[in-house]
């Protein structure tokens, strides 16, 4: 009798462990994924790199100028806009809504680049 209720209270408390554990490990999973991706551009040599950029919805992209001169990020769109970046400075931006985000340098107009949101 003493053994039956012995195993039936260590049968017990292996599944209440394994319940706790699955519903930690399922929301251990839920938390990475809705971790906010980060990705990086850079500003080098006039250009951007990479010039296009496919991203998913809620992925910041993070611009940092390696050039010796001074430059922008602006969304032809209006979307965004950093302030004169100078050497290492950097400017990020949340991607909230999908969409295609062309943007440029407002002091060298000929640099441009494009975010797309998926």
């Amino acid at each position: 009798m003493v053994k039956s209720v012995s195993i039936a209270v260590l049968t017990t408390a292996l599944v209440l462990g394994m319940g706790t554990i699955a519903v930690g490990q399922r929301n251990f999973l839920a938390g990475a994924q809705q971790k906010p991706e980060t990705t990086e551009v850079k500003i080098d040599n006039f250009s951007f790199g990479p010039a296009t950029l496919t991203v998913a919805v809620g992925t910041s992209v993070t611009w940092t100028n390696r050039d010796d001169i001074p430059h922008t990020v602006v969304s032809t769109d209006g979307a965004f806009k950093s302030k004169v970046l100078d050497t290492d400075e950097k400017f990020s931006f949340t991607f909230s809504k999908a969409g295609t985000y062309p943007y440029f340098c407002s002091i060298h107009p000929k640099m441009t680049g494009k975010v797309i949101a998926q």
